[in-house]
This record gives C-alpha cells, structure tokens and sequence, in this order.
C-alpha cells in the first residue's frame, strides 16, 4: 500500500490514492482499470465515501472512507480488510461530490 500522503486534501486526491492502493494490493496497472465512488450517507447526511474498482476475472476490491473518524478501510477480492489508514487532513465533502 502506498505511503499515507500527507496532501491528501480533496476528494479527488483521495480516490488517486485509494486507487494506486487497491492497484497495488492486486498487482493491476493502474491505467487499465477505474475506481469508481459511491457517497454512504446516513440519515440523510453524508457520512462517507465508498470505492470500488473491478478488475479482471471479476476480481473486486473496495475501500470506504469514514469521514466521521477520517480514515479508510481496505478489503480485498475476499471481502476481508486487509488496510487501514488514518487520513491526516480532514476533507469536506459536497452532496454528489463523488
């Protein structure tokens, strides 16, 4: 997984990272396949981000970003978590900014 990037700042910086880090942890080219971004909300509010890329095979890999704690989770092509990372800059995130 790559280095927690300390300019992490927008959604958009995010969702490069959690895709180089869900390319990494399956060994995909980073330019052959998409992460795509889901807004998690909660009572009518949004509480998150969840991403998803699906890669050959039907391999599927996700992460969700809790924007509450300000941290990501990893899982795998199982489903299990493999990586958390806490995010150093808090991000604010717009209705339908993913």
């Amino acid at each position: 997984m790559p280095d927690t990037p300390d300019h992490i700042t927008t959604v958009e910086e995010l969702r490069d990272f959690v895709h180089a880090s869900l390319c990494e942890q399956e060994n995909l080219l980073a330019n052959q396949f998409q992460t795509r971004v889901f807004e998690l909300n909660k009572q009518g509010s949004s509480c998150g981000l969840q991403f998803h890329l699906q890669g050959p095979r039907s391999v599927k890999l996700s992460a969700i970003w809790a924007s509450q704690q300000n941290v990501v989770y990893f899982y795998d092509a199982k489903g299990e978590r493999y990586g958390k990372v806490r995010l150093p800059n808090r991000l604010s995130v717009e209705p339908s900014a993913a």
